[in-house]
């Protein structure tokens, strides 16, 4: 399994104490090596559990714009050890076949750019056949998706724990194209609230409570509450039509069709589940609902409202033309999960909003799904797992599996839009490094403003979303415990006479 390597603060505290009371290690004997042969150093001893910290932080700025939240582009490393089925490959196979992100003209000038590394060694030919334990660094221009810029507030704070109430649009955890753009972030730039432990996620499309332990402990004990069911979780939403006015209860088993564009459906081989629904209120077109989940399946609620043929007004996946007439309503697709994937992209692109659901064409492109993080903001780890596969160069995800591979040797042109007048082939590597900024991943003020000349994004004009569009009308509005009850208040969407 890929591990980060060690940024600037994990060096540090790898380093003996300032008495100098812990003698370093005496460093393994090389070998001797046959004629040619390449010398692999062995693998780093990783500390465990270093949270993000000033470094990570100090890395760009917010900025706002039209109601939304902005990351300054910056420069940024991605690391990653050689996957076993790399071992004997050369990189630019490697590249060829599983980062179809960018055309294989990208690598050779990230190449002589200096922006590839092995073992901290400059990649000069992409023919170099990868062992095993290789470390691989890749330095990017990282773009992210805006957010709302509405606030985080604070609900509650105490030694223990700091309860927020999470704005739509908003991952949890750094996870594919967000990094800084996400909860834990802001709230550690912003709130100086750091190393916090999550004890529950939401959809980044879903606003509301979200809560964090400050301690191991209080994760400990709460983890443990979650494991015994004695949490309750409610949410309320606006969904489509007149809802039953009796309680309805759906257990049909939902299974994920893609872990890239994050999308789920009911089928028998899916996962068992249970959803309770309250009919509050209803408007003569729209009802709000109140749900119970009683287990936590990836867009649980949102698929099993779509089932019983009332999917949330505003959204983004489960209630698309893409599903057919009956948008999906008793499980009634009448396509195969490849045909429903490419209507759904098909839709978002011709209405300029795949930015809705965190991706964009460069992830539609670079081919594989991953099982721990779809983009669409249900993240269980962060990005910095496996972060070769990040959002600009190689893939956005953690775990590449099977996939059709197509020729390496194409550069496809609808894969990876290039301004004709850019030959990346020609670049001058002076002028490249000296955009480059910090090779560590960090910009100063000048980097954040200079566009660079590798990157896609940076010659890639998108429409950003607006405002109303990143807001999906399901809220999580109470989250209880043994020992705790945390409540927000009712969105304006979900009042009796709200009337869009």
């Amino acid at each position: 399994m890929a591990e980060p390597g060690p940024g600037p603060s994990r060096a540090r505290e790898d380093e003996p104490g300032p008495a100098g009371k812990e003698e370093a290690a005496p460093a393994p004997k090389k070998r001797r090596l046959a004629g040619g042969e390449r010398y692999v150093p062995p693998p780093r001893k990783l500390n465990a559990g270093v949270s993000f910290g000033a470094e990570h932080f100090a890395e760009t700025s917010y900025y706002f714009e039209g109601g939304l939240r902005k990351v300054r582009p910056y420069y940024f490393d991605f690391r990653t050890y050689c996957k076993g089925r790399w071992v004997g490959r050369s990189l630019l196979h490697v590249f060829g076949t599983e980062f179809r992100a960018q055309p294989l003209a990208y690598y050779r000038a990230a190449a002589r750019a200096g922006r590839l590394r092995l073992n901290e060694e400059p990649v000069r030919d992409l023919d170099i056949v990868l062992k095993n334990n290789d470390f691989l660094r890749n330095t990017v221009h990282r773009h992210e998706p805006p957010v709302t810029a509405q606030p985080i507030r604070i609900l509650a704070e105490d030694e223990e724990v700091v309860v927020v109430d999470k704005p739509s649009s908003l991952p949890v955890h750094p996870c594919g194209r967000f990094r800084h753009n996400t909860v834990i972030f802001i709230l550690g730039k912003e709130h100086g609230l750091r190393e916090l432990h999550t004890l529950h996620r939401l959809d980044r499309m879903t606003s509301g409570v979200l809560m964090f332990a400050k301690t191991a402990a209080v994760s400990k004990r709460i983890d443990e509450q979650v494991r015994q069911r004695q949490l309750e979780k409610e949410y309320v939403c606006r969904v489509v039509g007149e809802f039953p006015e009796h309680e309805v209860v759906c257990e049909e088993p939902i299974l994920v069709v893609s872990y890239k564009v994050g999308v789920c459906r009911v089928d028998p081989k899916g996962k068992p589940c249970q959803t309770l629904f309250q009919r509050l209120s209803y408007n003569g077109s729209t009802s709000v609902v109140r749900c119970l989940p009683r287990t936590g399946r990836t867009h649980q609620i949102r698929v099993h409202l779509q089932f019983l043929g009332h999917p949330i007004v505003n959204d983004p996946i489960y209630n698309m033309e893409a599903w057919g007439p009956d948008r999906g309503k008793g499980g009634k697709i009448g396509k195969t999960d490849e045909e429903l994937l490419k209507a759904l992209v098909e839709e978002h692109r011709s209405k300029q909003s795949l930015e809705v659901l965190g991706i964009g064409e460069e992830d539609l492109n670079s081919g594989g799904e991953s099982k721990d993080c779809g983009n669409s903001g249900d993240c269980t780890k962060s990005a910095e797992t496996d972060p070769i596969n990040g959002s600009s160069c190689p893939g956005e995800n953690e775990k590449n599996p099977k996939r059709v591979v197509k020729d390496p040797e194409r550069n496809d042109v609808a894969a990876c839009p290039l301004n004709s007048d850019i030959n990346l082939e020609m670049l001058d590597k002076d002028k490249e490094l000296s955009l480059c900024g910090n090779q560590d991943g960090q910009t100063g003020e000048k980097g954040w403003e200079e566009k660079d000349p590798l990157c896609v994004e940076c010659r890639t004009s998108r429409r950003d979303p607006s405002p109303k569009e990143l807001v999906m009308f399901l809220h999580a509005l109470r989250y209880k415990g043994a020992d705790f009850e945390y409540c927000s208040s009712m969105p304006e969407w979900a009042t009796e006479d709200w009337e869009e």
